[in-house]
């Protein structure tokens, strides 16, 4: 007969902490690689050869070119069926000119990893490494996944969901982290339930009859039409009774014509951000509405468009709050900080729709390197990839500990 003992959270977070500091080296030279060879959303094709390449090295079995470039890892420990977690790393660059002076400098014109996803795909690998390590200690399966076109709507999370990401085997809980240039080096944020918001691009195009300014009874000024539907729908939406936090703002009124010339169109782009679906479905009835109503007054031609964008990214409590203290246990109490909700957005959104999932935040800079997110300087301190890679194996392996028999 058998005899079994708890592999405990103390034996495993040793092991992990020992095992990444062997590998730290190869996780930054991951992180330099990808950082220097950056790809837009959809355009992944080398990133994503590389990291099966990464895989392969590790025989950590794989399968690729999921929603286009989209590679998702499997790691089978004891009874793999007995429970799954997702862990996502996205991968994408944006169109950015780099303005570091460093010697992993992007090598192409108007492409940067100015959004940390280089981080986040080296510090998933670096998860996938160590917990393939670990995986007679562990019970159940990891998936990971490294997802394309974080940055560019319809969102390649949305689309690796629609393949079947999430099932074959079913993922019960998901773990994603992003890079937070706003916390030092060694600091972790956590915010429990609703924490980042829904998107929608939304653009006005308003034709009106263009002539001259001193015959205002022979035009129809689209740029008057165009200030009133800002006006009165940021009016309205004011009076709304807000449950949550939202954000209607316009960025940009274009309209051509000069100080004496009314043209005949005016054009106007803004976005809508949002923590409650109801409301978020309200304030896009009132803008199509609003926008119906003064076109009739002015007799124009009034084109409302809302691209709807990602939901909002909503933590399972018990996961975060679970993850907060397993944190704890990992760093130390100080080094874990409670973090407000903010009004960007996020496609992993999509997966926090179909499971429980914790999101959180790792701080990457120093007094050197602080520069925020999409900027042509954003840079990490690399000690956060140690950090990253051992803290998201620590919380996936503390969810997946089994007995092992002596």
């Amino acid at each position: 007969m058998s005899n079994f003992i708890f592999m405990s959270n103390e034996y495993i977070k040793n092991k992990i902490k020992k095992i990444t500091r062997s590998i730290f080296s190869e996780i930054v030279c991951i992180r330099r690689w990808i950082h220097q060879h950056p790809e837009l959303s959809f355009e992944e094709k080398e990133t994503s050869r590389y990291i099966c390449s990464i895989l392969e090295k590790n025989n950590i079995k794989y399968e690729n070119e999921v929603a286009g470039y989209g590679v998702v890892a499997l790691i089978e420990c004891q009874h793999p069926e007995s429970q799954v977690i997702g862990v996502r790393g996205d991968m994408d660059a944006l169109p950015i000119q780099e303005k570091n002076n460093i010697s992993y400098k992007s090598i192409y014109d108007g492409v940067m990893h100015a959004c940390g996803h280089d981080a986040h795909t080296a510090v998933v690998l670096g998860t996938a490494i160590v917990l393939n390590k670990l995986k007679n200690n562990l019970t159940g399966t990891i998936k990971c996944i490294f997802q394309p076109a974080e940055e560019k709507l319809p969102g390649g999370a949305s689309l690796m969901i629609k393949e079947g990401v999430l099932e074959n085997p079913k993922v019960n809980k998901m773990f994603a982290l992003h890079v937070f240039p706003e916390f030092p080096v060694g600091t972790v944020g956590f915010c429990s339930g609703q924490y980042m918001a829904a998107c929608d691009e939304l653009s006005i195009l308003v034709k009106g009859k263009g002539g001259h300014a001193a015959l205002p009874d022979d035009v129809i000024n689209p740029i008057t039409i165009g200030a009133e539907i800002i006006l009165n729908v940021k009016h309205m939406v004011s009076q709304l009774p807000a449950i949550k936090k939202y954000i209607l703002e316009f960025g940009d009124f274009r309209a051509y014509g000069a100080s004496n010339v009314i043209p005949n169109e005016a054009k106007i782009e803004g976005t809508l951000r949002t923590l409650d679906e109801d409301f978020r479905h309200l304030v896009h009835r009132v803008l199509i509405e609003e926008v119906k109503k003064i076109e009739k007054k002015y007799q124009a031609n009034c084109v409302m468009n809302i691209i709807k964008g990602y939901p909002s990214l909503y933590n399972d409590p018990e996961l975060t709050k679970n993850s907060e203290s397993l944190s704890r246990q990992f760093l130390d109490p100080s080094s874990v900080k409670k973090i407000d909700i903010r009004m960007a957005s996020e496609d992993f959104s999509y997966f926090s729709q179909e499971c429980p999932s914790c999101f959180f935040r790792l701080g990457v800079a120093n007094n050197h390197i602080k520069d925020l997110v999409h900027t042509p300087n954003f840079n990490i301190d690399e000690k956060s990839l140690e950090i990253g890679v051992g803290l998201m194996s620590y919380l996936v392996a503390s969810n997946l500990l089994c007995r092992t028999s002596v």
